[in-house]
């Protein structure tokens, strides 16, 4: 039986290796010759045991963030990008899950980013912060920009019993860049600005001050916040290059937009299953485009307006 099973082992073994030579001989260009490459990914021992082989993910020589150079020659600045890429590069499967939604959301978030005058690398935060999902932190952050409730008030949101519009993934883009904007005035630094969004600009501005710099690479931050930035451009790399890191999307693999139409409401809704069949849907997909509506029913005071998004039919 052992006899059986090792013989096995080495011809499964040795169909990988096949399978791999295969594979990485038959990528070409147009215009040039296969591609030849040194080493298989994989290595089959004596007993058929496939080995996996890894490697580290390349650095880029020069790179930035919002058009802010990052000091690349420095040592403790490599060092932390290469951590950040080659844990989310190790993390395909979360990677992956990233790029597909980015298909989805990333044409809603770049042209308010681009009409508030937020430079488009922001987008990579949102990556950073929620991986493009509504999610609830333990802190009680919310949200595609992980709002805490708070925060999110004093930059126009709604957070209410049957209203979260840290849910809502126009409004809080929006109150997102009014961050951003506030901080850029703050600091004169898009970076010192994303950093910001970590700790705080108080707690920022408090270690700037001590320190007598507010460039982001120079100051001594908490490790989430010096981590924080690093990740958001390791998110750059991946996202922004998937095909140089090794992540080959095809277009049906890719999460396609939802397409809506808004309606209007100005006066309450007591019942939302049947404001939905109403309208042609259902109540599970009326929750599914509208997040922040956290109730069965939505009460609108007068003088107050929502918009809500539903299948076009």
């Amino acid at each position: 039986m052992r006899k059986h099973l090792r013989t096995f082992g080495t011809l499964f073994g040795g169909m990988i290796i096949g399978a791999s030579l295969l594979t990485f001989f038959s990528f070409k260009d147009k215009d040039t010759q296969v591609i030849k490459v040194k080493e298989v990914p994989v290595e089959v021992k004596y007993h058929g045991q496939v080995a996996y082989k890894w490697y580290s993910p390349e650095l880029p020589d020069q790179l930035d963030f919002a058009g802010e150079k990052v000091p690349m020659e420095k040592t403790d600045v490599k060092e932390q990008l290469d951590r950040e890429l080659m844990y989310n590069y190790y993390h395909q499967n979360s990677t992956e899950y990233v790029l597909k939604m980015a298909t989805r959301w990333f044409p809603v978030i770049e042209p308010i980013l681009r009409a508030n005058g937020i430079p488009e690398d922001f987008k990579y935060l949102c990556v950073a912060e929620s991986a493009l999902k509504n999610q609830t932190s333990s802190a009680g952050a919310v949200g595609f920009w992980q709002f805490m409730s708070r925060t999110a008030s004093e930059f126009g949101l709604e957070v209410g019993k049957q209203v979260d519009e840290r849910y809502n993934v126009v409004k809080s883009t929006e109150a997102a860049c009014k961050y951003f904007r506030q901080a850029y005035d703050r600091f004169h630094s898009w970076t010192a600005a994303a950093a910001s969004y970590n700790m705080g600009q108080s707690g920022l501005d408090a270690r700037a001050t001590f320190q007598k710099t507010k460039d982001y690479y120079s100051l001594q931050l908490p490790e989430e916040t010096m981590r924080y930035v690093h990740r958001i451009l390791a998110f750059k790399l991946l996202i922004g290059n998937p095909d140089r890191y090794g992540f080959h999307l095809n277009k049906d693999d890719v999460y396609e937009t939802v397409p809506t139409r808004l309606v209007a409401v100005n006066s309450s809704i007591p019942n939302l299953a049947n404001f939905a069949i109403k309208n042609g849907t259902t109540y599970k997909t009326l929750k599914e485009l509208n997040p922040w509506l956290l109730d069965k029913k939505l009460t609108v005071t007068d003088g107050k307006s929502y918009e809500i998004a539903l299948p076009v039919s």
